[in-house]
């Protein structure tokens, strides 16, 4: 999935500059799918932000809305795929240029979660209140992770990335980066990894100590946060890197 919205994002590029203006209409996508707590839910978009929270049900509600230069938007579908333990949606658009559509997601999901590939093109991702594991990604926008604990990786190339973990779960490496932008990590106090951290323009700061540093070079560098744990990567290529402890949790 990751590879075809890439492509996909490099096909309609004139997508990009367009917002919807003062002849723009609207047509709302509105549908509940069950899904039982710890299901896998993904998300496919290209133009439009995605905005993902927790809520008590076993179910996922997807909101969308269409909008668009007089009546193109119904050349954009809102396609849901949905099996045992797992919902999938994806924003297709019809082959060739020209059709100018923002798509705006608004997705409740269960508190617990697997965000598969939870993706758009030109837009921001924000997640909030969930529990789980899950990969979050943009191109032109902002990544934000919210009142959430778990593992989640994050990654734009245009925007900043602000992660805010009441708990940092055991598990696969985390990865949280950016090109032209900052990354922001808040963990627990307590919270401890193999910390992995590539910055090429712009500083590095952590509140937590940091032992065992070894340095590849002033750049690059790894370290152990607290007793040392699952594999953790910050990278940002023009743009600062903070670690920061999430004051709520003390």
């Amino acid at each position: 999935m990751r590879r075809m919205i890439w492509v996909l994002a490099m096909a309609m590029g004139s997508l990009g500059a367009w917002a919807p203006g003062g002849h723009a209409a609207e047509i709302s996508f509105d549908r509940v799918l069950p899904l039982a707590s710890g299901g896998q839910f993904a998300l496919e978009n290209v133009n439009g932000s995605v905005q993902v929270e927790g809520w008590e049900r076993e179910a996922v509600e997807i909101e969308a809305v269409k909008t668009g230069e007089h009546d193109v938007q119904d050349l954009v579908k809102v396609d849901v795929q949905s099996d045992a333990g797992r919902i999938a949606v994806r924003t297709v658009y019809p082959p060739g240029d020209g059709v100018n559509v923002v798509v705006e997601y608004h997705i409740h999901v269960p508190y617990r979660i697997w965000l598969a590939d939870v993706e758009t093109v030109n837009g921001s991702v924000r997640v909030s209140g969930v529990r789980g594991v899950g990969d979050l990604r943009t191109i032109n926008g902002d990544v934000r992770l919210v009142n959430s604990s778990g593992r989640f990786s994050g990654h734009t190339t245009n925007g900043d990335v602000h992660f805010e973990l009441k708990q940092l779960s055991e598990g696969a490496p985390m990865e949280v980066s950016t090109v032209n932008g900052s990354v922001l990590l808040e963990l627990p106090s307590g919270a401890a990894a193999s910390l992995h951290v590539q910055n090429l323009n712009g500083g590095f700061v952590s509140e937590f100590p940091i032992r065992s540093k070894t340095s590849e070079s002033s750049q690059v560098f790894r370290g152990t946060l607290g007793v040392g744990g699952s594999e953790l990567y910050l990278s940002a290529m023009n743009g600062s890197i903070r670690l920061a402890i999430n004051r709520l949790t003390i």
